[in-house]
């Protein structure tokens, strides 16, 4: 056997040692301090709880009530399964490892972690742009809005919107599984990132930043563009209305939306529109508690708050609740 042939085979199985050698990580989560991580454990749950029952409150109310089974709401019903999925893919775990003094994770449960954040949180981007859509036919074209957001062009958009995050998430995913772990092992974040796995990474990290850069720019640009233009039309629309009482109901219906697009697309700006995704990490935790936790509590208030039918379904449902418990 040649020297050079030796060489080249002591490097592959180098590099197959060295890629193997991470079976398990250790997540640092957001504070080494006793006292504190008790706080954060106390705020995520409290966080969790009120995001789950808040969201399965939405996703009931939409689903029993007969006045809430226009395209709106079956929207609104998807935006919530999205959200308890979002946030139960990464608080959960985070809330376990506080709680057993456990950090550890294992490389296939990072990955699936990984894929699922990503999947839920680019489809949320897309559903909004649907969602933006929708509004723009009910205020700009109310006569036509049953027939253009039918039932079927209704599911079309719920399922272009996962098979868009699918698409977009798939080529740096693919390029993160192929990332060597030599020396560290340590993530220092609360739930698997790409980000913190690059800055603990061995192998060359260019490809998949740039890759990682490009999809998240194009997934925010299209959905932004349909955003932008939907509420543009919208607003030029709502402007024209004479009467002051239609100006206002215009905006109340819309309101609720643009509030949670502001929350999405302003932690976007924050955590994915950086030069390198290895920077920030500080920052970007905060800005992640926000998108992950905090977000997903306020939405279903938002929505509730803002909006005189669900509100009115909502308290239909309390009465009915009540009424069958005297029974």
């Amino acid at each position: 056997m040649s020297l050079n042939h030796k060489c080249r085979l002591s490097r592959r199985q180098d590099s197959v040692m060295r890629n193997h050698t991470v079976t398990t990580f250790i997540l640092l989560g957001l504070t080494d301090e006793p006292q504190l991580k008790t706080l954060v454990f106390i705020f995520l749950f409290l966080t969790y709880m009120l995001s789950v029952t808040g969201n399965l409150t939405i996703i009931s109310l939409t689903s029993t009530d007969s006045h809430l089974k226009t395209a709106m709401y079956f929207f609104l019903q998807n935006f919530s399964f999205l959200e308890i999925a979002f946030t139960s893919a990464c608080i959960p775990k985070y809330l376990y490892n506080i709680a057993t003094g456990d950090k550890t994770i294992t490389y296939n449960s990072c990955a699936t972690q990984l894929f699922f954040t990503d999947l839920f949180a680019v489809t949320e981007f897309f559903l909004l742009a649907a969602m933006s859509y929708d509004r723009y036919v009910a205020i700009c074209k109310p006569l036509h809005y049953v027939t253009i957001v039918n039932h079927t062009v209704c599911r079309r958009l719920i399922f272009g919107s996962w098979l868009a995050g699918l698409l977009i998430i798939i080529p740096p995913f693919s390029l993160g599984l192929k990332l060597e772990f030599c020396d560290s092992n340590v993530i220092d974040y609360f739930f698997c990132d790409l980000a913190p796995l690059l800055k603990i990474s061995c192998s060359e990290t260019w490809l998949i930043e740039e890759t990682v850069t490009v999809c998240a720019v194009l997934a925010f640009i299209m959905t932004l563009v349909c955003v932008v233009l939907s509420y543009v039309y919208i607003l030029k629309t709502i402007l024209q209305f004479s009467s002051a009482q239609q100006r206002k109901k215009a905006f109340s219906t819309c309101s609720s939306h643009m509030i949670v697009v502001s929350i999405s697309y302003g932690s976007c700006i924050f955590i994915y529109v950086k030069p390198s995704p290895k920077d920030s990490l500080a920052v970007n935790k905060g800005v992640t508690i926000l998108t992950t936790s905090i977000a997903p509590m306020l939405n279903p208030f938002i929505y509730t708050l803002r909006n005189k039918q669900v509100k009115q379904a909502f308290n239909d449902a309390i009465k009915r609740i009540a009424l069958f418990s005297k029974n």
